[in-house]
């Protein structure tokens, strides 16, 4: 078995002892890109009301946590391979983490690993800043990694990916950690 790991590794390690888990099944249903906002707004309203006593904190929160759940969620449902997506959210005092696992096939994982290593190389804003500009002069409209590089960016949150192989040809695990802090 191999394990890469890009990104704050120490974000790999998280306690989820007290976390809040969902399992997407494959299923009647067709696990598909719509399912992404439900859960997303659910994951929402389940973490913020600790945070109700200030209105501003708990409105900013619920829409971070939210808009950061469904770029994970919807790329994890875009991206994987028949099987479960299982999301586990923890709302810490300080800080909001959330880990979302999937399988993937090889190529995309290699695919993956290659855009990882580009945006975990440099600046958040000035990759981001780049990488508008070089989808506006390319026909092909490809977006690769504007929803990543907006959450570093714009929101500051900081992001692990863990790359489980037994038979890379076959599946890999890819668990996304992400830690967003809280504002005060």
């Amino acid at each position: 078995m191999t394990i890469m790991v890009f990104g704050q590794e120490h974000l790999t390690f998280p306690d989820t002892t007290h976390a809040f888990r969902l399992r997407l099944l494959d299923g009647p249903l067709d696990l598909a890109w719509k399912h992404s906002g439900m859960t997303s707004d659910f994951i929402a309203e389940m973490m913020a009301p600790r945070f109700r006593p200030s209105k501003r904190i708990y409105n900013q929160l619920k829409q971070d946590i939210g808009y950061l759940a469904n770029e994970l969620i919807e790329n994890a449902i875009k991206f994987r391979i028949r099987g479960e997506v299982v999301i586990e959210a923890l709302a810490q005092p300080d800080c909001f983490r959330l880990r979302v696992s999937n399988f993937v096939d090889g190529e995309t994982a290699d695919r993956f690993k290659q855009l990882l290593g580009k945006v975990t190389s440099g600046d958040p804003g000035d990759l981001l800043i780049r990488q508008i500009e070089a989808n506006a002069t390319t026909a092909t409209g490809d977006a690769s990694g504007l929803g990543l590089l907006t959450l570093m960016s714009d929101y500051e949150v900081q992001f692990a990916w863990l790359f489980e192989e037994d038979n890379p040809r076959e599946r890999t695990r890819l668990e996304t950690y992400a830690a967003m802090a809280i504002p005060a």
